[in-house]
């Protein structure tokens, strides 16, 4: 196993290329938010209101500026196919001391019930166990949002609790949210 230091500016699978936001990024960023607004309304607070393209780019060159930090990775999911963006995810809150990561995702309308999401979050996750040496790659999630929660199950991540009543939903009612993780199984 290598280790690194360094968040990874790509990753590939087999049908994707997971790689770091970027300046210039905004206008296809945008794109995909705006049709998938509608689906991510309800657990993403960034879609609402629906950003312009300016915001878009400036949440770019924001990620990307982290990145460069080596604080945080917002990475986009494109197809090798024909480089159209399909959703995105990242890990974020990097903690190299303790190597923990959270990881988070979503995807674009046009694209989902296709194993996408699943195939790029997989692989960031791997990606962290395998080459950042992360002892806890982490994710949380409302107890409502089936569809976030059950890929998480799907690729691995295993449900440590739920927290009751911790925080407020985007629409300022109470929310019970599910955490996952997944850990090494030895070093």
């Amino acid at each position: 196993m290598t280790k690194s230091d360094s968040l990874p500016e790509e990753i590939h699978t087999k049908r994707l290329l997971i790689r770091v936001a970027r300046p210039s990024d905004g206008a296809m960023f945008n794109q995909a938010i705006v049709e998938s607004a509608g689906q991510l309304k309800d657990w993403l607070g960034w879609v609402t209101p629906v950003p312009g393209i300016d915001d878009s780019e400036q949440s770019c060159r924001r990620a990307y500026a982290r990145f460069l930090l080596n604080e945080d990775l917002m990475a986009f999911f494109l197809l090798k196919s024909n480089g159209v963006l399909v959703g995105g995810s990242g890990l974020h809150n990097a903690n190299w001391d303790w190597r923990h990561f959270e990881i988070g995702y979503w995807g674009r309308t046009s694209h989902l019930g296709n194993g996408l999401i699943s195939e790029g979050v997989s692989a960031l996750a791997q990606y962290a166990i395998e080459n950042l040496s992360a002892n806890r790659v982490f994710l949380t999630t409302d107890e409502k949002n089936l569809a976030s929660w059950r890929l998480a199950e799907r690729i691995g991540f295993e449900l440590e609790g739920t927290l009751r009543q911790d925080r407020k939903n985007l629409q300022g009612h109470l929310r019970n949210t599910r955490v996952y993780s997944i850990i090494p199984a030895s070093r």
